[in-house]
């Protein structure tokens, strides 16, 4: 018995050494001595002149900034009630002194409520002004009670330059007041919807815009608006590095009509396309334009004497003018040929070159208002 207790004193004696001898070498080796304090901070000394005019845009820039969510209603197939869910969130901004609100018009698409909150965290039921769809534009009205966010500043996007820097407000995710930077990647881009319909004049930009940041501004180096973020190309639905916005060019055109009439009537010249017919016809020929398949009586077009397609008893078209450039500027599709239309107002002229039995004619015709 002897010798096996002192084996059990000896083994129970190795394991404390052993423990001991671990415990010390432990602490050692991972730095985590008894008198171990925080590291010094090495100082940063001042933020670049460029941080600080990112910072100063952005706090002079948030306020005019809105955060946008939107609800839908729903029946209950069992009880017959109508409540309304969650839709969605997006973003806007200030546009005036009189409660307007510009966003997407696909964010407020299909909602039956939208709530308005503004960076000081008041929140407003929203009231539905009007739309145009072909610019993805929508305008909201609230009425604030008492100090009313700054507008936000007005740029222009026709003297943008490929490179400039830009930056995007907005809640992507539901994540409020996000700022992003990036330069302008591209100018006059072209995007089809779901619809067929495509939206022209688009800016490129590089700045990340995620779902969400849709509807809240692009802003230049001077903090003006420059555009408004509307869409992104990205195959797993986050940002790709290549967003567009529809420029404010285009949103100062518009939103005063829409504010003004609750709608927008673009600007014609009294002719009448479609896409389908005109893609098959424009292919037929071997050229790219629009067809113009019926002149509207009494309009610009007619007394500028436009032919318009025929069909023969055979049911086959006969095409008459084919628009193929509008001031120098090539007319590839419908959707093109209204964006180029859209560019100028009632009164002004703009000339046509059409092709007609095969030959290219150059014909001006006056812009006028959709009756």
């Amino acid at each position: 018995m002897r010798p096996l207790f002192g084996r059990i004193i000896w083994f129970v004696f190795i394991i404390t050494i052993a423990y001991f001898a671990g415990t010390f070498y432990f602490r050692t080796v991972s730095g985590e001595p008894s008198s171990a304090q925080p590291r010094v901070v090495n100082p940063r000394g001042p933020l670049t002149t460029e941080e600080n005019n990112t910072i100063d845009l952005f706090e002079s820039s948030k306020q005019s900034v809105v955060f946008i969510s939107t609800k839908q209603q729903v029946r209950d197939i069992w009880t017959r009630n109508i409540f309304s869910v969650p839709r969605g969130t997006g973003s806007g901004f200030v546009w005036d002194d009189g409660g307007h609100i510009i966003t997407n018009y696909h964010v407020v698409e299909g909602a039956s409520e939208a709530i308005v909150k503004l960076e000081d965290g008041r929140d407003y039921q929203a009231k539905l002004v009007g739309v145009s769809p072909a610019h993805d534009i929508a305008v909201l009205r609230v009425d604030i009670d008492a100090k009313t966010p700054r507008p936000i500043s007005i740029g222009e996007s026709s003297t943008l330059r490929v490179g400039q820097s830009v930056l995007a407000i907005g809640n992507p995710f539901g994540l409020d007041w996000t700022l992003t930077t990036g330069v302008v990647s591209a100018l006059d881009r072209s995007l089809s919807g779901d619809d067929g319909q495509s939206i022209e004049h688009l800016i490129q930009t590089d700045a990340a815009i995620n779902p969400g940041n849709s509807g809240g501004p692009l802003l230049d180096s001077a903090g003006r608006l420059i555009g408004m973020n509307t869409a992104i190309y990205s195959p797993s639905g986050v940002s790709a590095g290549i967003g567009f916005a529809v420029p404010i060019d285009t949103i100062n055109r518009v939103v005063p009509q829409i504010i003004r009439y609750r709608k927008y009537s673009p600007p014609t010249i009294g002719v009448v396309t479609d896409q389908a017919i005109n893609q098959k016809l424009t292919a037929s020929m071997g050229i790219e334009g629009v067809a113009i398949l019926r002149v509207q009586p009494g309009s610009s077009a007619q007394r500028a004497g436009l032919l318009e397609a025929r069909i023969r008893k055979d049911g086959i078209i006969v095409p008459g003018d084919i628009i193929i450039a509008i001031d120098g500027k090539p007319v590839s599709s419908v959707g093109r040929f209204l964006a180029l239309i859209d560019d100028y107002r009632a009164g002004q002229t703009v000339h046509l070159l059409i092709l007609r039995h095969g030959n290219e004619i150059k014909i001006p015709v006056q812009v006028e208002n959709q009756s």
